[in-house]
Protein backbone atom coordinates (compact mmCIF):
# COMPACT_ATOMS: atom_id res chain seq x y z
CA UNK A 1 0.00 0.00 0.00
CA UNK A 2 2.84 2.23 0.39
CA UNK A 3 3.18 2.39 -3.39
CA UNK A 4 -0.45 3.49 -3.73
CA UNK A 5 -0.09 6.08 -1.05
CA UNK A 6 2.95 7.49 -2.82
CA UNK A 7 1.12 7.57 -6.19
CA UNK A 8 -1.94 9.41 -4.95
CA UNK A 9 -0.14 12.54 -3.71
CA UNK A 10 1.83 12.65 -6.94
CA UNK A 11 -1.33 12.26 -9.05
CA UNK A 12 -3.06 14.94 -7.03
CA UNK A 13 -0.08 17.24 -7.46
CA UNK A 14 -0.02 16.54 -11.21
CA UNK A 15 -3.75 17.04 -11.48
CA UNK A 16 -3.49 20.25 -9.50
CA UNK A 17 -0.60 21.44 -11.69
CA UNK A 18 -2.53 20.51 -14.81
CA UNK A 19 -5.58 22.37 -13.54
CA UNK A 20 -3.48 25.41 -12.75
CA UNK A 21 -1.85 25.20 -16.18
CA UNK A 22 -5.28 24.99 -17.85
CA UNK A 23 -6.50 27.93 -15.82
CA UNK A 24 -3.41 29.96 -16.71
CA UNK A 25 -3.81 28.92 -20.33
CA UNK A 26 -7.49 29.92 -20.26
CA UNK A 27 -6.55 33.35 -18.89
CA UNK A 28 -3.93 33.83 -21.63
CA UNK A 29 -6.39 32.62 -24.25
CA UNK A 30 -9.07 34.92 -22.83
CA UNK A 31 -6.71 37.90 -23.04
CA UNK A 32 -5.72 36.85 -26.54
CA UNK A 33 -9.39 36.30 -27.40
CA UNK A 34 -10.25 39.84 -26.29
CA UNK A 35 -7.59 41.22 -28.63
CA UNK A 36 -8.65 38.87 -31.43
CA UNK A 37 -12.31 39.70 -30.80
CA UNK A 38 -11.60 43.43 -31.07
CA UNK A 39 -9.62 42.87 -34.29
CA UNK A 40 -12.41 40.69 -35.73
CA UNK A 41 -15.05 43.26 -34.80
CA UNK A 42 -13.05 45.96 -36.60
CA UNK A 43 -12.74 43.71 -39.63
CA UNK A 44 -16.50 42.96 -39.58
CA UNK A 45 -17.26 46.69 -39.38
CA UNK A 46 -14.98 47.37 -42.38
CA UNK A 47 -16.57 44.54 -44.36
CA UNK A 48 -20.08 45.83 -43.57
CA UNK A 49 -19.07 49.28 -44.80
CA UNK A 50 -17.64 47.80 -48.01
CA UNK A 51 -20.84 45.82 -48.58
CA UNK A 52 -22.98 48.95 -48.08
CA UNK A 53 -20.81 50.91 -50.51
CA UNK A 54 -21.00 48.10 -53.04
CA UNK A 55 -24.78 47.94 -52.72
CA UNK A 56 -25.02 51.72 -53.14
CA UNK A 57 -22.81 51.57 -56.24
CA UNK A 58 -24.92 48.78 -57.75
CA UNK A 59 -28.08 50.80 -57.05
CA UNK A 60 -26.55 53.90 -58.70
CA UNK A 61 -25.52 51.89 -61.76
CA UNK A 62 -29.04 50.45 -61.98
CA UNK A 63 -30.60 53.95 -61.78
CA UNK A 64 -28.24 55.29 -64.45
CA UNK A 65 -29.04 52.34 -66.71
CA UNK A 66 -32.78 52.86 -66.23
CA UNK A 67 -32.41 56.57 -67.02
CA UNK A 68 -30.39 55.75 -70.15
CA UNK A 69 -33.02 53.27 -71.32
CA UNK A 70 -35.78 55.83 -70.68
CA UNK A 71 -33.88 58.46 -72.69
CA UNK A 72 -33.30 55.98 -75.49
CA UNK A 73 -37.04 55.26 -75.64
CA UNK A 74 -37.95 58.94 -75.50
CA UNK A 75 -35.57 60.12 -78.16
CA UNK A 76 -35.36 57.07 -80.40
CA UNK A 77 -37.68 58.70 -82.92
CA UNK A 78 -35.78 61.99 -83.03
CA UNK A 79 -33.97 61.47 -86.36
CA UNK A 80 -37.08 60.01 -87.95
CA UNK A 81 -39.23 62.92 -86.74
CA UNK A 82 -36.67 65.47 -87.97
CA UNK A 83 -36.90 63.95 -91.46
CA UNK A 84 -40.71 64.06 -91.38
CA UNK A 85 -40.73 67.78 -90.64
CA UNK A 86 -39.97 68.44 -94.32
CA UNK A 87 -43.22 66.66 -95.24
CA UNK A 88 -45.19 68.85 -92.81
CA UNK A 89 -43.50 71.96 -94.24
CA UNK A 90 -44.42 70.92 -97.78
CA UNK A 91 -48.06 70.38 -96.78
CA UNK A 92 -48.12 73.87 -95.21
CA UNK A 93 -46.61 75.38 -98.37
CA UNK A 94 -49.19 73.58 -100.50
CA UNK A 95 -51.98 75.03 -98.36
CA UNK A 96 -50.50 78.52 -98.54
CA UNK A 97 -50.08 78.42 -102.32
CA UNK A 98 -53.46 76.90 -103.21
CA UNK A 99 -55.79 79.44 -104.85
CA UNK A 100 -59.23 79.91 -103.34
CA UNK A 101 -61.16 78.27 -106.16
CA UNK A 102 -64.18 75.94 -106.11
CA UNK A 103 -62.41 73.49 -108.42
CA UNK A 104 -59.44 73.18 -106.06
CA UNK A 105 -61.50 73.18 -102.84
CA UNK A 106 -61.75 69.34 -102.52
CA UNK A 107 -57.98 69.03 -102.97
CA UNK A 108 -57.42 71.76 -100.41
CA UNK A 109 -59.64 69.93 -97.89
CA UNK A 110 -57.70 66.71 -98.54
CA UNK A 111 -54.38 68.46 -97.94
CA UNK A 112 -55.72 70.06 -94.73
CA UNK A 113 -56.92 66.68 -93.44
CA UNK A 114 -53.59 65.06 -94.30
CA UNK A 115 -51.68 67.85 -92.57
CA UNK A 116 -53.87 67.64 -89.45
CA UNK A 117 -53.47 63.86 -89.33
CA UNK A 118 -49.73 64.20 -89.71
CA UNK A 119 -49.44 66.79 -86.92
CA UNK A 120 -51.71 64.73 -84.63
CA UNK A 121 -49.49 61.69 -85.20
CA UNK A 122 -46.37 63.69 -84.40
CA UNK A 123 -47.98 65.03 -81.21
CA UNK A 124 -48.86 61.48 -80.17
CA UNK A 125 -45.10 60.84 -80.08
CA UNK A 126 -44.45 64.11 -78.20
CA UNK A 127 -43.21 66.01 -81.24
CA UNK A 128 -44.81 69.43 -80.79
CA UNK A 129 -44.90 72.57 -82.91
CA UNK A 130 -43.35 75.86 -81.90
CA UNK A 131 -45.44 78.65 -83.40
CA UNK A 132 -44.36 81.76 -81.48
CA UNK A 133 -46.10 84.47 -83.50
CA UNK A 134 -46.90 87.39 -81.20
CA UNK A 135 -44.72 86.05 -78.37
CA UNK A 136 -41.37 87.40 -77.14
CA UNK A 137 -38.29 86.17 -79.02
CA UNK A 138 -36.55 83.23 -77.28
CA UNK A 139 -33.08 82.49 -78.68
CA UNK A 140 -33.24 78.94 -77.32
CA UNK A 141 -36.32 78.10 -79.41
CA UNK A 142 -36.28 80.65 -82.23
CA UNK A 143 -33.86 81.65 -84.98
CA UNK A 144 -34.26 85.23 -86.13
CA UNK A 145 -33.81 85.57 -89.88
CA UNK A 146 -34.53 89.31 -89.93
CA UNK A 147 -35.52 92.25 -87.76
CA UNK A 148 -38.16 94.73 -88.86
CA UNK A 149 -39.25 98.04 -87.36
CA UNK A 150 -42.78 97.66 -86.05
CA UNK A 151 -44.15 100.70 -84.22
CA UNK A 152 -47.25 98.81 -83.03
CA UNK A 153 -45.28 95.88 -81.52
CA UNK A 154 -42.96 95.61 -78.55
CA UNK A 155 -39.26 95.25 -79.44
CA UNK A 156 -38.07 91.61 -79.68
CA UNK A 157 -41.54 90.30 -80.44
CA UNK A 158 -42.01 87.62 -83.09
CA UNK A 159 -43.93 89.26 -85.93
CA UNK A 160 -43.98 86.43 -88.43
CA UNK A 161 -43.08 82.74 -88.44
CA UNK A 162 -41.39 81.76 -91.69
CA UNK A 163 -40.92 78.12 -90.67
CA UNK A 164 -42.37 76.51 -87.53
CA UNK A 165 -40.04 74.91 -85.05
CA UNK A 166 -40.49 71.58 -83.28
CA UNK A 167 -39.55 69.94 -79.98
CA UNK A 168 -39.39 66.25 -79.06
CA UNK A 169 -40.22 65.61 -75.38
CA UNK A 170 -39.21 69.21 -74.71
CA UNK A 171 -35.85 68.90 -76.53
CA UNK A 172 -35.43 71.18 -79.54
CA UNK A 173 -35.58 69.37 -82.88
CA UNK A 174 -35.58 72.48 -85.05
CA UNK A 175 -35.80 76.17 -84.08
CA UNK A 176 -38.62 78.29 -85.45
CA UNK A 177 -37.41 80.66 -88.21
CA UNK A 178 -38.89 84.03 -87.30
CA UNK A 179 -39.03 87.72 -88.15
CA UNK A 180 -38.55 89.84 -85.03
CA UNK A 181 -39.57 93.41 -84.30
CA UNK A 182 -36.97 95.97 -83.38
CA UNK A 183 -37.27 99.32 -81.73
CA UNK A 184 -37.72 102.30 -84.02
CA UNK A 185 -34.65 104.49 -84.22
CA UNK A 186 -34.78 107.47 -81.91
CA UNK A 187 -35.33 110.72 -83.74
CA UNK A 188 -33.08 113.52 -82.60
CA UNK A 189 -35.44 116.28 -81.38
CA UNK A 190 -32.86 119.07 -81.78
CA UNK A 191 -33.01 119.06 -85.56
Amino acid sequence: MSDQENITPEVETQEQATAEAHQAEAEVVEQGNDEQLAALQDEVAQLKEEVLRSQAEVQNVRRRAEADVEKAHKFSTEKFARELLNVVDNLERALAMTPDDEVVKPFLEGIEMTQKSFIDTLEKFKVEQINPEGHPFDPELHQAISMVEAPDAEPNTVLNVVQKGYTNHGRLLRPAMVVVSKAAPKVDEQA
